[in-house]
């Protein structure tokens, strides 16, 4: 095989390379979709819509590399962690997704850790508590007539969807609170607590293996030969750092997209004792000590499109607008925290506020204090896996922020360190494209496929701006603890109202 396709199920869209033997770029596309919020607190994808923009993009993909028709490819996936959906007896789907940002299980995680060694979880899944994992998620199905006798990611559908065959990789299996990291098996105890059996969920797999070939359908859809085999990849976060290039010891990625995180690859499980950081499973043996936080991306897009009511193109007049606002954004602080927040506090009732706010203040310090508000979330989880992983020595930067100069510079600048970045920015996208290359033996291992990945530049940090920072981002860490006791009872006091305005419904 001459082709290998990279296929990138992201939240909020679909992102394909086409790359040959030597891990050059062939060809890339996207392709959005909707996510849905259907109600506050509820993040959903219809696995359907996700695939069938899977099947365009790659189709698109294949044709900008001018793959010519019936040739042999092979493909492997990646796709976002922590999304279940119910399916029936026959196979097929009962609802839609709920994804990592949905957060409606806070009362199921909340009961879990009351009634159970939430610690002694942590330490054999690598998951800490939090209702974005599988067990508080499938509770609430359950315990709301939503679920079903079988439960599978859109990872398990996409692959299905392929080749007609099941399987769940252990990377994703791995982000679902359920698998036993030593064992590489689903955990008894975890599955007892969700209500499920292990013939409820889907084969475990190794994400290199081949599960089998494409199907007539999906030959003909793609213009590509009956032989094409499929490799069921791993999640979106670990094949980031693969794809950039990361996988050594004490190299990190640093990755915003709608969401953010930091990783470092480890030869074994580590868990931490404070619970700040989790752990998931790369492949061949590698694993991925990270801490991940809900609004990255997201929390820009929706200072932008809502405080700002602006769409399309001001994306880059309001980050050319936000550059001409000194540090600190004349004293305005954002805690971005507006889908809750996972690490390294995992408090998934934590809400957004703006602090300092004055007459003086107009849009682009909102912006410039979103910014700053996702940088310092980035630096927190930075130091907590530098801790429990590390320590860091390099890092490289990937995702839609390094195609922004300011933004860029802001990170290296809060973060106080050095920034490189990767040639190619579909980093996960490439990461399964080298696991497909794996898989059909065109790689020896992971530490060829990082072999490919080449620097484009740095950034280094500006150092009076770091020195600033570090007064600020003591400052932010001083508001978060003073706002913690505040977000539990404004999410209560959300709960009451809604149901206030239920009962007035009904009368």
């Amino acid at each position: 095989m001459d082709h290998f396709v990279g296929i990138d199920l992201g939240t909020t869209g679909v992102r394909t390379v086409v790359v040959d033997r030597e891990g050059a770029l062939l060809a890339d596309a996207s392709l959005e979709y909707p996510l849905l919020t259907p109600r506050p607190g509820w993040a959903e994808q219809d696995p359907r819509q996700v695939v069938d923009a899977m099947l365009v993009c790659c189709r698109r993909a294949l044709r900008a590399a001018r793959v010519p028709r019936g040739t042999t490819v092979a493909i492997g996936l990646s796709a976002t962690f922590h999304n279940v959906a119910p399916f029936g007896p026959d196979g097929a789907l009962i609802g839609n997704a709920l994804i990592w940002a949905d957060t409606r299980a806070i009362r199921h995680s909340d009961d879990i850790k009351a009634g159970h060694d939430a610690t002694a979880l942590y330490a054999r899944t690598g998951c800490p508590m939090h209702p974005m994992y599988l067990a508080p998620k499938i509770q609430w199905l359950r315990e709301n007539g939503l679920g079903g006798p079988s439960y599978r990611s859109i990872a398990e559908y996409a692959a299905f969807r392929l080749t007609g065959v099941w399987a769940c990789n252990l990377s994703v299996a791995s982000g679902t609170g359920l698998l036993n990291m030593e064992r590489r098996d689903w955990d008894e105890e975890a599955l007892t607590i969700a209500g499920v059996t292990r013939d409820m969920l889907g084969p475990l797999v190794e994400p290199c293996t081949m599960i089998g070939r494409v199907t007539a359908d999906v030959a003909s859809g793609l213009g590509v030969a009956r032989e094409s085999v499929v490799v069921p990849g791993a999640g979106d976060g670990v094949l980031s750092s693969l794809g950039a290039g990361t996988i050594g010891v004490g190299q990190a990625t640093v990755t915003i997209g709608t969401s953010g995180a930091v990783r470092l690859v480890a030869e074994s499980p580590r868990t931490d004792r404070d619970g700040r950081t989790w752990c998931y499973y790369l492949s061949d043996g590698r694993w991925v000590v990270g801490a991940a936080i809900n609004n990255g991306g997201i929390a820009l897009r929706w200072t932008i499109e809502n405080l700002l009511a602006r769409r399309g193109r001001s994306y880059q007049r309001a980050l050319a607008e936000a550059a001409t606002v000194p540090i600190g954004s004349d004293g305005l602080f954002f805690l971005p925290f507006l889908t809750g927040e996972r690490a390294p506090y995992w408090n998934a009732q934590a809400r957004g506020v703006l602090f300092g706010l004055s007459i003086e203040h107009r849009p682009p310090h909102l912006v410039r204090a979103t910014l700053e508000g996702i940088a310092y979330r980035m630096r927190s989880i930075a130091s907590a896996v530098d801790q429990v992983g590390g320590p860091i020595r390099e890092c490289r930067a990937t995702g839609g922020y390094t195609r922004a100069d300011f933004w860029l510079q802001l990170i290296a600048n809060v973060l106080g360190r050095r920034l490189s970045v990767p040639s190619i920015q579909e980093a996960s996208a490439l990461g399964a494209a080298e696991l497909a290359m794996i898989g059909v033996g065109a790689l020896p291992d992971l530490d060829a496929a990082a072999r490919f990945v080449r620097v484009e530049r740095s950034v280094d940090p500006e150092p009076a701006a770091a020195k600033t920072y570090d007064r600020l981002f003591a400052q932010y860490m001083d508001l978060y603890f003073a706002s913690a006791l505040q977000f539990t009872r404004v999410a209560d006091l959300r709960r009451e109202l809604a149901r206030d305005a239920a009962v007035a419904d009904r009368t």
